[in-house]
């Protein structure tokens, strides 16, 4: 997510940026994906964790629907 937000900032156009943080969205869900499979085979989560990956999710929502 780091490394794709990072990127956008280099964007040639605004195609280009809203499409690298359209990448770090989808690692970002993927991310959520795996932290609900932990919680699902019983692994405990921290809520912490899934609460800033939530809120990053936001943002970059954010991010891209206003660009």
């Amino acid at each position: 997510m780091g490394a794709n937000t990072r990127e956008a900032q280099r964007g040639v156009s605004t195609k280009d940026f809203k499409n690298k943080f359209g990448i770090a969205l989808k690692e970002a869900d993927e991310t959520m994906f795996w932290l609900e499979i932990l919680e699902a085979t019983g692994r405990e989560v921290p809520i912490d964790m899934k609460n800033k990956c939530e809120e990053l999710i936001r943002i970059l929502v954010s991010i891209i629907k206003n660009s």
